[in-house]
């Protein structure tokens, strides 16, 4: 059997002859027929919210999030039309600030938002790349469960008249993509952001693809962002070619809710019995840039292997690690991944990154991890991960040495599909 991978940007085909697995990929959702249309009718009859018109004067400041590289929200499809109809309102290209929503990632260069957002508006408008280090750029709003201040990008908290767009998908954590996550942590400080992704939260059970109410990241994400005032939400779904499916706009609970209710149905995906071998991706480009990135891969393919089983992750990470990041510093710290969970468990703050570092250890816990990419081995092993060079050989390499029939899964689009098993409390 032939499966094409969602790997980097151009694929990779895994063949498995003489095997049967089990693909598993979400159910399929035609693209709008007419994207242009369906955003502009959106901000005409949002859900629970005034039209997006009402919500505008001559005068007012308008500050647009919008998410960053390593997600594939077409901000180039979604962007301009929302900057047009704002246009068409009587807005002023001045009284506009499009904020990128990095959370604690990399800033984007200036030729990756001209990608990103179009060259037109990102050489037209004012651009900025939020700053999760920089104390003064933020507001307080209170401070988190763990005491921690609840700080908001100064540009969003300012505004008249706040519009917050993304796609929603379901998270590893936070139950779903979109909604309150673009703002917390999308534009919230790095120290907020740790407190939020805390060692115990992470570990909490309901903290996990799928659940928002009862999750304690989901919930403090949407209190903070509620802190930060009134928004207007613009939230697109998508399918495995990056098209819109639906577009949900207006209050930004509300919005969201129906947004996360659309997505299940076809993103989430019921089996019945786990598998000795689960096959997974990060998604492709951009998500799968770098390992930090990859424990989406990881954990879509952990929900659904038996204990002591193999997931196979093909993630390009053609930005490795990344290097010098305190996700590497955290993995090349710890002996093991027991060794590194002991670490983050009794470590008295919360450090940079470390809630990729734990669900990646996590995952290892659960199962033997294998990673193709275009990592060097060694790199790949000092992440305390098994390079896998051959995808395909080393599933006929698990099969000859097993006794019996394998139950094996692939995931060609990753955390695009998220499976799940039969007895879980959402299914």
């Amino acid at each position: 059997m032939k499966v094409r991978l969602a790997y980097g940007k151009t694929g990779m085909e895994l063949d498995l002859p003489d095997l049967h697995p089990d693909i598993i990929v979400p159910g399929h959702q035609a693209g709008l027929a007419d994207e242009r249309t369906a955003i502009l009718e959106a901000l005409d009859r949002p859900v629970g919210a005034l039209p997006l018109a009402e919500w505008l004067s001559s005068d007012c400041s308008i500050c647009i999030t919008f998410t960053d590289l390593t997600r594939p929200t077409p901000n180039e499809r979604m962007i301009p039309v929302l900057l047009d109809y704002l246009h068409r309102k009587g807005v002023r290209k001045e009284q506009i600030t499009l904020l990128n929503q990095l959370g604690t990632h990399r800033p984007n260069t200036p030729e990756e938002l001209e990608q990103m957002l179009t060259p037109g508006v990102a050489r037209t408008y004012r651009v900025i790349n939020h700053e999760p280090e920089n104390r003064s750029a933020h507001v307080q709003l209170g401070v988190t469960a763990s005491g921690a201040p609840a700080l908001i990008n100064r540009h969003f908290v300012e505004a008249d008249v706040r519009i917050v767009t993304g796609f929603i998908e379901p998270h590893l954590f936070a139950g779903f993509s979109g909604g309150p996550k673009c703002i917390m942590p999308g534009i919230a400080a790095l120290e907020t952001v740790m407190s939020n992704h805390g060692f115990r939260h992470i570990a909490d059970p309901h903290a996990t693809f799928g659940i928002t109410e009862g999750n304690p990241i989901w919930e403090e994400m949407r209190d903070i962002a509620l802190r930060a005032g009134k928004a207007f939400l613009l939230n697109v779904a998508l399918n495995n070619d990056r098209e819109i499916t639906a577009v949900f706009a207006g209050d930004l609970l509300e919005s969201h809710r129906e947004g996360c209710a659309f997505v299940r149905r076809s993103a989430m995906q019921r089996v019945d019995e786990p598998y000795d071998i689960v096959i997974t991706t990060n998604s492709g480009y951009p998500l799968d840039l770098n390992l930090y990135q990859t424990a989406k891969g990881m954990g879509a393919a952990a929900r659904i292997v038996r204990e002591g089983g193999t997931i196979i992750v093909a993630s390009e990470c053609r930005e490795g690690v990344p290097a010098n990041s305190a996700f590497e510093r955290l993995l090349r710290g710890a002996k093991d991944p027991d060794d590194l969970l002991h670490r983050l468990g009794k470590a008295s703050n919360p450090t940079p990154d470390q809630w990729q570092a734990q669900i990646q250890a996590l995952c290892q816990k659960r199962a033997r991890v294998l990673l193709k990419s275009t990592m060097p081995d060694e790199i790949v092993r000092r992440a305390h991960l098994t390079p896998c060079d051959d995808i395909g050989r080393e599933v006929e390499s698990l099969v000859a040495r097993h006794s019996g029939p394998l139950r094996i899964a692939v995931l060609p689009y990753g955390p695009m599909t998220i499976p799940y098993l039969a007895q879980e409390e959402f299914a």
